[in-house]
C-alpha cells in the first residue's frame, strides 16, 4: 500500500524568477518542487552581489556551485563555495545578501524544510531511510555551516541535476533527489567542520578587493605582483593567497576572466560588433579576442551572442 504521502500536492508550480540586482546586474532563479517541503532552485546570476530570499527557521540549504564563485559571510569570518564544491547550511543563519567575486555564479541550491517534509523519505522509496531533521542535526548542529570541497562523488551526484530530461523532469528530479539526500545521510563529517573550511579574515578579504579594484582600474598595464606589493605594503604571498583565497585564482588569471564575462555582458545587453567590443578590452584582433573568448567562455562570441537566451543552468 502507497504512502499517504506520495499524493500530497506540491506547494508550488515550476516556475523562474528573474530580476535586476541592486548594482545592475541579472539574476534568474528557476523553481522545481520535487516533494512536499523539498525544492530545488536553479541559480543564474550575473552580478557582483544579490540579496537572499527571507530566511525560514529550520529550513536547511544544500548547494552546489557549478561555475562562479559565492561568497558567504558568517560572524567574523568568509567562506567560499568554488567550482564543484557543497554546502549545506540553516537558512537562518546565512547572511541577506550574497556576493560572486567573479560577478558570476551558476548553480544548484536544494531547499529542505524538516517541517514541511515527511519526517522520513521511506514514504517516498523503501529503505531511503533519511530523515530531514536528523540531516540538519548532522550538517548544522556545531554552527549551522558545512562545506566539502570538490570531489567526484560530489561532482557524480549533482552532475545529472544539470542534465534532465525534459520528458522525464519531475520523477527524473525525484529520484535524483532522493540519491542527493541518501548521499548526504552517508558523507561522513569532521569532528569540527569549520576546520576543514576555515574561511578568510576581513583583512585578508580587504586586500583581495583593493588589489581587484586596481587591476580593473589599470587594464590596459601589465601590473605585476611586485608592483601590488609596492603598491599595497604587503609581501608577494599574501597578495597572492588573499586573492586566490577570494577569487579562485592568479589576479592575472582572474583579470582576463573578468575581460571575457564582460565581453559577454555587452554581447549579451548591446548590438555593439564584436570588433568594437574586443578593442574595449584592450585586443585589436578579433581573431586573437575571439580564441580568448572561446578559452574563458567555452563558444565564440558569434555563438554565444545567437545562443544568449541559454545563458542557464536550469535544464
Amino acid at each position: 500500500m502507497e504512502s499517504a504521502c506520495l499524493h500530497e500536492p506540491l506547494p508550488l508550480p515550476e516556475h523562474t524568477v528573474r530580476r535586476e540586482t541592486p548594482d545592475g546586474g541579472q539574476a534568474a532563479v528557476t523553481l522545481y518542487p520535487v516533494f512536499p517541503g523539498i525544492d530545488i532552485h536553479y541559480h543564474d546570476v550575473h552580478a557582483a552581489s544579490c540579496p537572499l530570499e527571507p530566511a525560514a527557521p529550520g529550513v536547511l540549504e544544500i548547494s552546489h556551485c557549478r561555475e562562479g564563485r559565492m561568497e558567504y559571510r558568517l560572524g567574523s569570518r568568509y567562506f567560499y563555495l568554488a567550482p564543484g564544491d557543497l554546502s549545506v547550511a540553516r537558512q537562518d543563519v546565512l547572511p541577506t545578501l550574497a556576493a560572486f567575486p567573479t560577478g558570476h555564479y551558476h548553480g544548484i541550491t536544494v531547499t529542505v524544510d524538516p517541517g514541511l517534509a515527511p519526517r522520513c523519505l521511506s514514504c517516498f522509496l523503501e529503505d531511503v531511510e533519511v530523515q530531514p531533521a536528523a540531516l540538519a542535526e548532522k550538517f548544522c548542529a556545531a554552527g549551522g555551516y558545512f562545506a566539502a570541497r570538490s570531489s567526484r562523488r560530489v561532482e557524480h551526484v549533482f552532475s545529472e541535476l544539470y542534465q534532465v530530461p525534459e520528458d522525464l523532469r519531475r520523477g527524473y528530479l525525484k529520484v535524483k533527489i532522493l540519491e542527493l539526500l541518501l548521499f548526504l545521510s552517508a558523507l561522513e563529517v569532521p569532528a569540527q567542520p569549520q576546520a576543514a573550511a576555515p574561511g578568510l579574515s576581513r583583512g585578508q578579504v580587504s586586500l583581495a578587493r583593493k588589489t581587484a579594484d586596481y587591476l580593473l582600474a589599470n587594464t590596459e598595464s601589465k601590473v605585476t605582483v611586485q608592483e601590488l606589493s609596492r603598491h599595497f605594503g604587503a609581501s608577494a604571498a599574501q597578495i597572492q593567497a588573499s586573492f586566490r583565497g577570494v577569487y579562485g585564482r592568479s589576479p592575472a588569471a582572474w583579470l582576463r576572466l573578468q575581460k571575457m564575462h564582460g565581453a559577454a555582458e555587452l554581447l549579451r545587453s548591446t548590438d555593439r560588433t564584436v570588433l568594437d567590443i574586443a578593442g574595449q578590452f584592450g585586443y585589436d584582433n578579433a581573431s586573437k579576442f575571439a580564441r580568448a573568448f572561446r578559452d574563458v567562455i567555452g563558444v565564440s562570441p558569434n555563438e554565444y551572442r545567437s545562443g544568449v537566451d541559454q545563458d542557464s543552468c536550469a535544464p
